[in-house]
């Protein structure tokens, strides 16, 4: 997520990257449990899916580029289905920019939950909103999972799905499979487009880096050897740790102080 601090430093091994506030993001993945929230991220992160579900507290992951010699930063959240922690889960969206709300298309229950969820997110939002004078896009999609399934156990229509974000041009509906990866980039490079991001962030359009190559991976000269070249590269910090809730929290603050609201007694709780 963007942050105060003109520049920020992602550890990687033995090197050390430097990413501009400006082009840090940070995506948060809602939805109910076992909905496939996780394996969505996985395709995104490493093109795998896993047959075997483990449930999500909460994972945080970091994947850096190199766009045509430019750095950016994708922080993501994937959050726990059952949110132990209501202050938790809306302290994350006030910290997040991007947003996948998932649900399941033969679960019922889990499509009402992504409906409070956009309205939660909405909620959320404009309160910070209101105080720091952000810009009102909030680029959103709502994902319908496991659309390999027969249409006998679907038990969401597309066009409800497609109700939900009819109104709003930032937000989009896609009906995907992460376990064949149907949908899943196409949506991804939608999600960028709307929150004006580099489009090669998408998994299918930049070339996938180990973590070998960190010591290089920032200059603006940088080219792998032996593969044909190209103008986006991305790599995923497998030291990356979440940021802390008091680091979230001086995150928000230092927003709204930087708006001139410092001495404003109301305040966007997040109890």
């Amino acid at each position: 997520f963007q942050g105060q601090a003109m520049m920020k430093t992602m550890s990687s091994g033995n090197c050390t990257l430097n990413v501009p506030a400006k082009n840090s993001y940070r995506m948060v993945v809602l939805g109910a449990s076992r909905v496939g929230k996780s394996s969505i991220v996985s395709r995104f992160l490493n093109g795998r899916f896993d047959e075997q579900y483990t449930p999500t507290i909460e994972d945080f992951h970091r994947k850096v580029y190199n766009i045509r010699g430019d750095m950016y930063q994708l922080d993501i959240l994937d959050t726990s289905g059952n949110h132990p922690f209501p202050a938790m889960r809306r302290l994350s969206i006030l910290t997040g920019d991007v947003f996948i709300l998932v649900f399941s298309l033969d679960n019922r229950e889990s499509f009402d939950e992504v409906k409070r969820l956009q309205k939660q997110i909405l909620e959320v939002k404009s309160c910070l909103k209101n105080k720091t004078k952000e810009s009102a896009d909030l680029p959103m999609v709502i994902c319908g999972n496991k659309n390999d399934h027969s249409e006998i156990l679907r038990k969401v229509r597309s066009d409800e799905g497609e109700n939900l974000v009819s109104s709003d041009e930032n937000c989009a509906y896609f009906e995907v499979s992460a376990k064949k990866n149907t949908n899943v980039d196409e949506m991804f490079y939608v999600l960028f487009s709307m929150a004006k991001l580099p489009h090669e962030m998408s998994p299918a359009l930049h070339r996938k880096i180990s973590i070998q190559y960190g010591e290089t991976f920032q200059q603006k000269s940088f080219r792998m050897r032996r593969v044909k070249e190209m103008d986006a590269y991305g790599m995923i910090s497998p030291f990356a740790r979440r940021p802390s809730v008091n680091s979230d929290l001086k995150y928000i603050k230092s927003k709204v102080l930087r708006e001139g609201q410092s001495r404003e007694r109301e305040k966007c709780t997040i109890q």
